[in-house]
């Protein structure tokens, strides 16, 4: 049996996006009101020269991006939940033609702003604080700017050069076709999203390695048609490295992080030197516990004790949220648990839904969180994650300028593995059962710090090889990101886990790689939310209300300043090696508990 189509699950299990706009008429209606805003737009041409002007200007333009905002919310959000669907699809490409025009014409006005020298553009922060952001972001750009009419050719071609993107999941979900398997003589369904939500986490050995073979069979036969989108993808990143003027890509991509390469490059070598033989540790543990003979890359996503692995029915989700989150404070708290009675999640898994998880928040508007709900666990902790990048993001729309929202990829997961650690924490206090305590540092390692610290940082290993290739001007096919992928996952397991052909594939099971060097920021923010963490265990509300101020992000400060609102200091190795510290300490302790057990 199959996943449903999207018109069989129940609705009240949807998100609501009739907040946005009542149907598409009234949607249409605002396509037109975006289109005259452009237009009047014109009135500004060549008279962007002193702050007064400016700020005119930059209000109308913070207008124009949040009714762009919304209308590309209710078409985006609606295509996630069925990609097959003709309606939506057409949405989103009235969308990417709107979007290209409105870019490609008001690049040239960015451009008479950016004309300006720092003197003016400073007037413009002193005279309105709540611009401070946006100026900041101008006078980044500025300086690898392009001609006003070369800008505006790039930004009408911008749906083409993002498309890659779409086109990977469009492949994985739409296209991708995994059949039935067998086992024992049972036959069972497979998807994309069953696999990555249940199969991988089921605690039969021969269910487990039978979907693993079954799965992966599927990605060995579009290897190559994904990698050959893979690299349309990291080859515009280097062209427009180049155009740009920058260095390196490695410059280009980390340069709109406000962060040096050495912060890059510092995670990941102290995650695979020091935490690699922690982990290690942890895994032979499993391997001891549950009597295998071997560990498989198949093998890495299972419990320590799966007969106490409760499951977790959707109509509990509110209890395990509001006992996680009930430390950060009423207003916080009653804020986020909105979520169920307002449908800000979608949670059915139907076919041709997007797979994984997600948030957005449209600005002025509540989150949305796009994910598939099996009654796991893990499905608690994505749950938690993706409310923490909601609260964070509604708190700062709340506290900034339209224009001013945009928090740096580097620390962008910091709020929501936050969450996750506090959902740990709330397990774990909940009870005094020394199997429930090592099942919350269980669920601590596997679904916090393993997804973050481990499947996306190799994720950033596999990246910098990718990207080294790109930079000495050579190419890949499937075979060859197999091999990268290979040697990454060999070098940070060493000799605890056997990595196969088909382990080598997971490069084709995450949309990451198409955003830039993004997954390394999953520790570099967990470093930040770890560490803010235990000052609130040490400290109590005085490092709560950091953390609360921290979350609003006022005037979107750079990382290295925003991470000292919460009392971490990054320009150091030293969060990231007591993090290692703590997580070496929590293996410890999950051994000892087992001893005892």
């Amino acid at each position: 049996m199959g996943l449903p189509d999207r018109k069989d699950v129940p609705v009240q299990q949807t998100w609501d996006v009739g907040i946005l706009y009542e149907n598409d008429d009234a949607w249409k209606k605002d396509i037109e009101a975006e289109k005259k805003a452009l237009a009047d737009f014109s009135k500004y041409d060549q008279k962007l020269n002193d702050p007064e002007t400016i700020i005119a200007a930059l209000e109308d333009l913070g207008k124009m991006e949040v009714r762009m905002d919304l209308l590309g919310h209710y078409g985006f959000l609606q295509q996630s939940t069925d990609m097959t669907d003709p309606h939506y699809n057409q949405l989103l490409r009235i969308l990417d033609q709107l979007d290209a025009d409105c870019n490609a014409e008001l690049a040239k006005y960015r451009a008479q702003i950016m004309d300006n020298d720092n003197e003016t553009l400073d007037a413009v922060s002193d005279k309105r604080p709540d611009l401070g952001a946006a100026i900041r972001e101008f006078k980044r750009i500025k300086k690898h700017r392009l001609s006003g009419e070369v800008e505006s050719a790039l930004s009408s071609i911008e749906p083409t050069l993002s498309s890659f993107e779409g086109i990977y999941t469009t492949c994985r979900a739409a296209d991708m076709s995994f059949p039935d398997f067998e086992v024992d003589g049972k036959t069972y369904p497979l998807s994309f999203v069953l696999y990555e939500n249940s199969y991988q986490y089921n605690p039969d050995h021969k269910l487990r390695h039978a979907a693993f073979k079954a799965f992966s069979k599927v990605l060995n036969q579009y290897k190559n048609t994904v990698a050959a989108n893979y690299y349309a993808q990291v080859s515009k990143e280097k062209n427009m490295a180049t155009l740009r003027g920058y260095d390196s890509v490695f410059d280009y991509l980390l340069d709109d992080q406000e962060v040096p390469r050495e912060f890059f490059d510092r995670q990941i070598d102290v995650i695979i030197e020091k935490l690699g033989p922690v982990m290690q540790k942890y895994v032979k543990l499993i391997q001891r516990e549950r009597g295998l003979d071997k560990l498989t890359f198949s093998d890495l996503q299972i419990d320590l004790d799966p007969e106490f692995a409760p499951k977790v029915p959707l109509d509990k989700a509110p209890e395990y949220i509001s006992d996680a989150i009930k430390v950060m404070g009423p207003e916080y708290h009653d804020m986020i648990m909105k979520c169920f009675d307002e449908r800000w999640v979608d949670f059915p898994a139907n076919k041709g839904k997007e797979t994984g998880g997600f948030e957005t928040t449209p600005y002025g508007k509540h989150a949305y969180i796009l994910m598939s709900w099996t009654d796991e666990m893990a499905d608690v902790y994505t749950l938690v994650h993706e409310l923490g990048h909601a609260g964070q993001e509604m708190l700062t729309n709340k506290t900034n300028h339209p224009l001013g929202c945009k928090v740096s990829t580097y620390i962008i997961e910091a709020p929501s593995t936050f969450n996750e650690l506090l959902l740990t924490h709330a397990l774990e206090e909940k009870s005094s059962d020394k199997r429930m305590q090592r099942f919350a540092l269980t669920k601590m390692l596997t679904n916090t710090y393993y997804h973050n610290f481990v499947t996306h940082l190799l994720e950033a290993a596999f990246q910098r090889e990718v990207y080294k290739l790109i930079d000495n001007g050579e190419g890949f096919d499937g075979d060859r990101l197999c091999e990268i992928k290979k040697a990454v996952l060999k070098k940070f397991w060493g000799d605890a886990v056997e990595i196969d052909d088909d382990a080598a594939l997971t490069w084709m099971r995450q949309s990451h790689y198409y955003m830039g060097l993004y997954p390394y920021t999953y520790s570099a923010s967990l470093t930040i939310s770890t560490q803010a963490y235990l000052k609130i265990k040490e400290q109590g509300q005085p490092a709560i209300d950091a953390w609360l101020k921290f979350l609003k992000f006022d005037n979107c400060p750079a990382p290295i300043e925003a991470a000292k609102i919460a009392g971490v200091d990054i320009t150091t190795d030293e969060p990231l090696k007591n993090t290692i510290k703590f997580l070496d300490k929590t293996v410890d302790k999950i051994a000892e508990l087992t001893k005892e057990l």
